[in-house]
């Protein structure tokens, strides 16, 4: 699993703050350093929430009764529906839509 570093997030923080006072759609309250600085804590957040995530659904893939090899198309495939599962319980992803469903 790829990792922001805290620079990394920082950084982003920084490219965002500007893209958003570069914007005439939108008006800062706040300072920019308040705006760019809850941003981190909110990426930082995000991530966090991610691999909590990520773990729950590998433990869901281990705990099955028989042994699925990370890599295989069966491992991808739960890897996927778990993923989802764990979004919609967290109520971050709506129910997949049927028409944008390959096949």
């Amino acid at each position: 699993m790829m990792r922001l570093s805290r620079e990394k997030i920082v950084r982003l923080s920084h490219q965002i703050t500007d893209v958003l006072v570069a914007s005439d759609e939108v008006e800062f309250i706040d300072d920019r350093d308040t705006i760019r600085q809850q941003i981190v804590q909110i990426m930082t957040a995000m991530l966090r929430d991610e691999e909590k995530i990520e773990l729950e659904v590998r433990k869901r893939i281990t705990s099955q009764k028989k042994e699925i090899l990370e890599g295989s198309e069966e491992w991808d495939v739960l890897h996927r529906k778990y993923y989802q599962d764990e979004l919609r319980r967290l109520g971050i992803a709506s129910a997949p839509d049927d028409r944008h469903r390959p096949g």
